[in-house]
């Protein structure tokens, strides 16, 4: 059996992650789809608005037949770090090809530009400290960089979907046998648009109706069961884990905020005021933002304060790989039979004394996660992989 890889976050799952799936197969013809999917906290530093167990479920109940979590320690990064651990595990569980959407309008060669990069390394990062000011986004630092050593290509570092695929395709283009990557444009909705189109909508703009109580005018652009889960299941977002932010900015010294995981350049003083100001979550944001310092970065920030992470945790996940078993369907069990013998990197199904040690910052956020809401049920123990079962 072949599989195909897709790296995802179902924040929450909706017609067009669905479109993605039915088309990852489509393109690659593969017999089996692969979802690598973000924990309880995601890429851009926010809490998901469902938990992963019930993301994972929607995902299997809509075409994807092996759905693995991606640890924290890579989920909740950059666009580079999340796409290496990503691929390090679609490689691991045995992936031919790799399938993901993207904003551009015009043809990309993702393929060729990350060999351009695994070619040129050395110089990438001699003119990106060259380029490098200190009041500048790293997008556009690195727009800046390309469109001086790789002009033909036209990259822009602007649109988060296509900032990821140029990532993949650094990172897959490392391995002795890289995966066929297939990107796939975005239909109707961009990543950050808030209008509700007919069949398909973003979730941005998902999760601002959702939370303004306005599920009702959802339906056509939600798979049954998702539309199902968000009117029963706890919804989470990052207002409820304010209190527990601000109280651990005001109880920590300047010290121990500077022990925690990319709290640099004095940011720590910023973070600390901006706590004693604002009322509320967004509020707080909006006063630490700088052109340098993003929204996502701030919230990424956040996400490691509010769980007090170490860099010594964030190395030890990522020298110590594992495939993180969320759910399968029946062909995406007799896949994970077929390459037990084949994968390199532990597959984990449930939380032991042999792995409870480089799991612990998974175990901890889902911890964190379930402070949102008393009616978030247990993340960690007890819990086993989903079997797809007809709802």
């Amino acid at each position: 059996m072949e599989a195909c890889g897709i790296i995802v976050e179902y924040n929450p799952f909706h017609n067009g992650h669905r479109y993605h799936v039915l088309q990852a197969s489509k393109l690659s013809g593969a017999d089996v789809v692969v979802a690598v999917m973000s924990g309880n906290f995601l890429q851009r530093g926010e809490p998901a608005i469902m938990d992963k167990w019930v993301r994972a479920n929607e995902a299997l109940d809509n075409g994807v037949d092996i759905v693995i979590e991606l640890p924290f320690a890579w989920a909740v990064q950059s666009a580079d770090y999340f796409a290496r651990g990503a691929v390090k595990l679609l490689q691991g569980i045995g992936c031919k090809s790799l399938c993901f959407g993207t904003d551009v309008s015009e043809t990309v060669d993702y393929e060729k530009f990350g060999r351009f990069v695994v070619a040129n390394n050395q110089l990438i990062k001699e003119k990106y400290k060259e380029l490098n000011k200190a009041r500048v986004s790293y997008p556009q630092q690195m727009t800046a960089v390309f469109q001086e050593l790789y002009p033909e290509m036209m990259l822009d570092f602007s649109s988060p979907n296509h900032i990821l695929g140029l990532s993949y395709g650094k990172e897959n283009a490392v391995y002795q046998t890289p995966m066929k990557l297939y990107p796939l444009k975005r239909e109707q909705s961009a990543y950050h648009e808030t209008t509700i189109h007919q069949q398909f909508a973003s979730a941005t703009a998902i999760r601002k109706k959702v939370l303004e109580n306005e599920l009702s005018e959802l339906e056509q652009v939600l798979p049954k069961e998702t539309y199902q889960d968000l009117s029963e299941y706890p919804l989470a977002h990052w207002e409820l884990y304010w209190p527990y932010l601000r109280y651990k900015l005001n109880s920590s010294s300047y010290d121990e905020l500077r022990a925690l995981y990319q709290v640099t350049e004095g940011i720590e003083y910023r973070l600390k005021e901006a706590s004693l100001k604002a009322t509320s979550f967004g509020e707080f944001v909006a006063i630490v933002k700088t052109k340098r310092y993003t929204w996502a970065r701030i919230q990424r920030l956040a996400t490691y304060i509010l769980h007090n992470v170490k860099k010594e945790e964030i190395q030890l996940v990522w020298e110590k790989s594992y495939l993180r078993l969320l759910g399968f369907s029946e062909k995406g069990q007799k896949y994970l039979k077929e390459q037990k013998k084949k994968v390199d990197l532990p597959i984990i199904s449930r939380i032991s004394k042999e792995n409870k040690s480089f799991l612990d910052l998974d175990i901890r956020s889902g911890q964190i996660y379930q402070l949102g809401k008393e009616t978030i049920t247990e993340q960690n123990f007890g819990r086993f992989p989903i079997k797809s079962l007809e709802r």
